[in-house]
């Protein structure tokens, strides 16, 4: 079984309908998912808030093994912390924090491309370059080797290259909505549900 973790926002069920699985908040069905969908929308300090109750659980299924999949936030939540919540801690999973767009318009919204800067299941079957739908002010800056997609982002004539995926064993976070990308998101939720 899959667990969508419910933290009260966004479009859970299209994330649901694509993967299968259970749309949930109970520690007790996340600790015996088979795998672990983490989506977010909405502020980092607030939603941190919501999945705190939720830490240990996540953070146990991810040493176990458990695959985990970040969108949006959900990758976001995955880092040390946010400049949008100075403070308030993220999961810490990945080293690195979250900052905000500078020199561009924000919010990042639209299609984009993604471009595969190393292998990952994720991406099996998709092309480089591919399209995938964003909606988001701010991206992660990883210390550490854990970026499999980046996306170059232009607007008022300025141009900032961010991290758009990563992956490190069996956690896999991106940036943009699988759920909302047509074809290219469907076969990366595909392919996550294959993990």
């Amino acid at each position: 079984m899959i667990a969508v973790v419910d933290l009260g926002i966004g479009n859970l069920a299209n994330v649901r309908k694509a993967l299968g699985g259970v749309i949930t908040s109970d520690p007790y069905a996340i600790e015996g998912a088979e795998k672990i969908v983490l989506p977010g929308v909405g502020n980092f300090g607030a939603v941190m808030e919501k999945l705190e109750p939720l830490r240990g659980v996540i953070i146990d299924a991810i040493n176990d093994g458990k695959p985990l999949l970040g969108i949006c936030l959900g990758l976001q939540l995955l880092f040390e912390g946010s400049e949008e919540s100075p403070g308030k801690p993220g999961l810490g999973v990945f080293r690195g924090n979250v900052v905000r767009f500078q020199g561009v318009r924000v919010p990042h919204i639209g299609w984009n491309q993604v471009w595969q800067r190393k292998e990952c299941p994720l991406f099996e079957g998709i092309k480089d370059g591919a399209y995938f739908y964003f909606v988001h002010s701010y991206y992660a800056l990883p210390e550490e080797d854990v970026t499999v997609g980046v996306t170059d982002y232009e607007s008022k004539g300025a141009k900032v290259v961010f991290t758009s995926a990563v992956c490190r064993d069996n956690v896999y976070a991106v940036q943009f909505h699988p759920e909302k990308s047509g074809r290219n998101g469907l076969r990366l939720l595909e392919n996550f549900r294959r993990l």
